[in-house]
């Protein structure tokens, strides 16, 4: 169905809104409160919540199966007991009478739950990507119970639905695929009669189920998928992604003080950009959105009076480039075929990587030469076994990938040139152009990275806005790495 096309499934307003919490916007009491009060803002619409894991419980999580899987369950429980306080003190505060019994006893069946598969690990000693889904999701369970029965407390009528009885996916644990139309009808089915009795539902991200309903979850930035996942079912206005940053910003304040928010991006743009380093957004959360022609908004929820990042289908912002990227801790390889002609070498490279689970950054490819970027945790020995007879296979660490992301940058004739000259002493290597016309992209080493990025800052932002006191939070592009939390 295409964004002109569709129209509001509900009869009350025309406007559903949905809203995504990330676990730093549920962490404390405090977070909480101002959750409610965000949601509150938006009750002349029909918001539809969904909350990732309390920061940090997502990794807490993961490494009591660890601790558990290796033979140490005394600590992994320790681990889990932890996470019960933490949840419970939050349950104190934020939830009273009846309503905190009826929580209470939830949390302690579902952490009763938690403790005996944590026992089963620690008898098999068996930490699959299939048990790590059931442990894990656990989190979003915890924190959308807790979240709802705040809601209620405050007098927001708000209903807790099941996300992994809604969300059908296929078996890829760690990284499952939605099935779209099972998935569809099921979230209409118990999204829509709450939406009509004026109810707010309440959703956990990041957790799902196989049709034969065995736990999964969707990955890295799993919440921000359910939330663009929910969207594209409800036909909503809007998707919100709420964060602990003001919005998708021009570079990685850590790395350049004098970045800025970027109050308007396309949906290419902002795919390229989650592609080339930033955080913010996982590349599958705009798939729905993009498909239904809903525009993403990317806020803060410490600041909830912001205006944040747009993301839509035709955003223009007059600039030719719109952020740089820092893609860091990258492996450069180079492959060479042992052959004359190594007519399909490529596809022999892929199929190695492939065996070793490794995803490839970027890729260019000549007769009989294979050049690629990797993560530095790729196994690269194995690779090189693998490839032995038909390939030689090199490589350097300690690698950064720069890039530049905007629109139409072929046709800037001088910027290239300005770029170069700008980074010219930097030992720059591998000077690229994306084949949608939207990205320029160079190798350094990693520890000239933050250099580049601030002498580019500065040539193509010349007037930056005064630096914000950032308080610690988490920038919005920074060093990508695996993050099983939603």
């Amino acid at each position: 169905m295409s964004g002109q096309q569709r129209q509001s499934r509900f009869e009350q307003s025309d406007e559903v809104v949905v809203m995504k919490f990330g676990g730093t916007s549920v962490e404390d009491v405090g977070a909480i409160r101002r959750l409610i009060g965000i949601v509150r803002s938006r009750l002349g619409a029909q918001p539809v919540v969904v909350v990732s894991a309390l920061a940090k419980v997502t990794d807490q999580l993961l490494e009591a199966g660890n601790a558990a899987a290796s033979g140490r369950l005394g600590a992994a429980l320790a681990n889990v007991r932890d996470i019960y306080v933490r949840h419970e003190q939050l349950a104190d505060a934020l939830v009273d009478g009846s309503a905190h019994s009826a929580l209470d006893r939830e949390l302690r069946g579902d952490f009763r739950a938690l403790e005996s598969l944590l026992h089963d690990l620690g008898n098999s000693g068996q930490f699959d990507l299939r048990v790590q889904d059931q442990l894990l999701g656990f989190g979003e369970r915890f924190s959308s119970r807790l979240v709802k029965e705040a809601l209620c407390q405050s007098g927001i009528s708000a209903a807790h639905v099941d996300a992994s009885a809604c969300i059908v996916t296929d078996a890829c644990h760690g990284q499952a695929s939605p099935q779209w139309e099972e998935t569809n009808q099921r979230l209409q089915d118990s999204l829509s009669p709450l939406l009509e009795s004026s109810q707010l539902p309440v959703l956990g991200g990041f957790i799902a189920s196989t049709p034969d309903g065995v736990p999964t979850t969707l990955g890295c930035g799993g919440s921000d998928f359910t939330a663009a996942i929910v969207g594209a079912a409800l036909c909503a206005s809007r998707v919100e992604i709420w964060t602990d940053v003001d919005g998708v910003m021009t570079t990685d304040p850590k790395l350049c003080p004098d970045a800025r928010v970027i109050r308007k991006l396309s949906f290419d743009e902002a795919a390229e950009l989650a592609q080339f380093g930033a955080k913010v957004l996982h590349p599958a959360t705009l798939a729905p959105a993009m498909r239904e022609g809903i525009p993403v908004y990317v806020l803060n929820s410490r600041r909830p009076e912001g205006e944040g990042t747009e993301i839509s289908a035709r955003a223009r912002s007059g600039d030719a480039v719109q952020a740089i990227t820092a893609k860091r801790d990258l492996v450069a390889i180079e492959v060479e075929s042992v052959q004359a002609i190594g007519s399909d070498l490529l596809r022999k490279v892929y199929a190695a990587f492939d065996q070793h689970s490794c995803s490839v950054d970027v890729i260019a490819a000549s007769l009989g030469r294979v050049s690629l970027l990797v993560g530095s945790n790729v196994p690269l020995s194995a690779v090189a076994s693998h490839l032995r007879g038909v390939a030689n296979v090199r490589w350097e660490n300690n690698k950064a990938l720069v890039c530049l992301v905007g629109q139409n940058l072929q046709h800037e004739a001088e910027l290239a040139s300005e770029v170069l000259v700008a980074v010219a002493d930097l030992s720059v290597r591998v000077v690229s152009q994306g084949p949608a016309d939207r990205t320029i992209s160079f190798l350094v080493s990693d520890e000239k990275a933050q250099e580049a990025v601030r002498r580019l800052h500065a040539l193509l932002f010349a007037k930056p806005a005064p630096s914000p006191d950032w308080g610690g939070v988490s920038a919005a592009f920074c060093q990508v790495g695996f993050t099983p939390a939603g």
